[in-house]
């Protein structure tokens, strides 16, 4: 796959005609934001930054994507000529990864050639609405864990390439682990699984299928003790490792009501270490009713990946400035529902006592919410790589930390501080 030729048609029309009117290098600003958070939703988690500094740095045009283009006459030739040396050398800044962002917030700003930026608009999109959609999820599950252990677990319910996405945008937003080996590989984040139920079915026995997950892996594992009768399951648990099994897991039924049955059964049985993990389709919500239960552990998939009911941001990529090379002149939509305000914009959170009061665009009275992620077509360092997968998590933890408590419900309700103009 190629990043240059992760977008849209559009995007290289208009540059040939830009290129044609004499415009393609006029100086311009795009700013990405969201015109409002998914409905009922008190805030949301930035996430991809260190995802769209790589696709930048790797939007290239080799023959092989030229070839094409020409092949289909996308683009004329003076077009394919100026792609062939194209490398993006204008400058972006935004909110750093994990930061809180609301309605408006201009989470981030691209500076340079109309024709230099203009083409990086679907692939910016396309990692910031899905890093972020998981990551403002992910932050739900997180406080509804109440400081439990959360392991994303919904590669097999995601594209291949946005399974590894998930997982490092659930990791920033307060995950622990995940299933997917390549997000382990790629981004430096803690992986952990042990056997499904194939794994017990292909034994003879239950037992014969315990006993050989222990001596591979020894007592520190978890067995999943609900493929046939859950008592007995951990009866032999204990007894195979003389209680000092360091896991059970619950994949079905009434994950609440077998939880304490389980717990119960492990005490009596000794076995007061050992730890009981649950999966099963689960959501904030179902994790939040789960609050009471003695449960350890979460492992969370399906809702996780899609955004738990909201699988995008709703992130725009929009022109806010052009320079004629004499002056700025700022410009905006003003079409009905989709007006947006035009010229470069700075943005700050404004906190009082501890505690986030009000988001301020087009001030600088908080705390200053734009970094430098990339000058002169070079990313800053400390936010790529693995590196900058640990940073936007401790960020993350620091500016949720800032919310009111209101912001943590769970139920639907207004953003958790107001938009604030200047």
């Amino acid at each position: 796959m190629s990043f240059a030729l992760m977008t849209d048609r559009y995007e290289l029309t208009m540059l040939q005609a830009a290129l044609r009117s004499g415009k393609a290098e006029r100086e311009c600003v795009f700013e990405v934001f969201t015109r409002q958070l998914p409905a009922g939703r008190r805030y949301g988690v930035f996430a991809g930054v260190g995802r769209v500094l790589d696709a930048v740095n790797d939007f290239k045009f080799s023959k092989a994507e030229l070839e094409y283009l020409r092949e289909k006459s996308i683009v004329d030739e003076k077009t394919l000529d100026w792609l062939a040396g194209y490398k993006f050398s204008g400058s972006i800044s935004g909110y750093r990864e994990g930061e809180i962002y609301f309605a408006n917030s201009p989470v981030l700003t691209v500076r340079g050639s109309f024709a230099e930026a203009v083409i990086l608009e679907t692939v910016v999109l396309s990692i910031l609405n899905y890093d972020s959609a998981v990551a403002s999820a992910a932050s739900r599950m997180h406080t509804a864990a109440a400081g439990r252990f959360l392991a994303e677990m919904g590669a097999r319910r995601a594209h291949e390439s946005a399974a590894v996405a998930a997982a490092r945008a659930a990791f920033i937003a307060g995950f622990d682990a995940t299933s997917n080996l390549e997000a382990g590989r790629s981004w430096g984040i803690p992986t952990m699984g042990t056997s499904s139920h194939s794994f017990t079915l292909l034994h003879d026995t239950e037992k014969e299928a315990f006993e050989a997950q222990i001596a591979s892996m020894g007592p520190d594992t978890t067995l999943l003790v609900d493929t046939y009768d859950i008592s007995k399951a951990v009866q032999m648990a204990v007894d195979l490792t003389g209680g000092k099994v360091s896991a059970v897991r619950i994949d079905s039924g009434d994950l609440g009501s077998t939880a304490v049955e389980v717990r119960g059964q492990l005490d009596e049985l000794g076995a007061k270490q050992t730890k009981i993990v649950v999966t099963s389709d689960l959501d904030e919500y179902t994790i939040a009713a789960l609050s009471s239960a003695p449960v350890d552990r979460f492992g969370v998939g399906t809702s996780l990946v899609t955004g738990s009911g909201y699988p995008t941001a709703g992130f725009v990529y929009k022109l806010v400035a052009h320079s004629d090379g004499e002056g700025w002149s700022e410009v905006a939509k003003t079409s009905q529902s989709k007006t947006n305000r035009g010229g470069v914009k700075t943005a700050s959170r404004l906190i009082e006592s501890g505690t986030a009061t009000a988001e301020l665009v087009g001030s600088d009275k908080g705390r200053a919410l734009q970094v430098q992620l990339m000058k002169a077509g070079l990313a800053n360092e400390q936010y790529v790589g693995h590196n900058g997968v640990l940073l936007a998590k401790e960020h993350h933890l620091i500016a949720k930390e800032e919310l009111p408590k209101s912001a943590l419900r769970l139920s639907k309700g207004d953003a958790a501080i107001p938009t604030v103009f200047s």
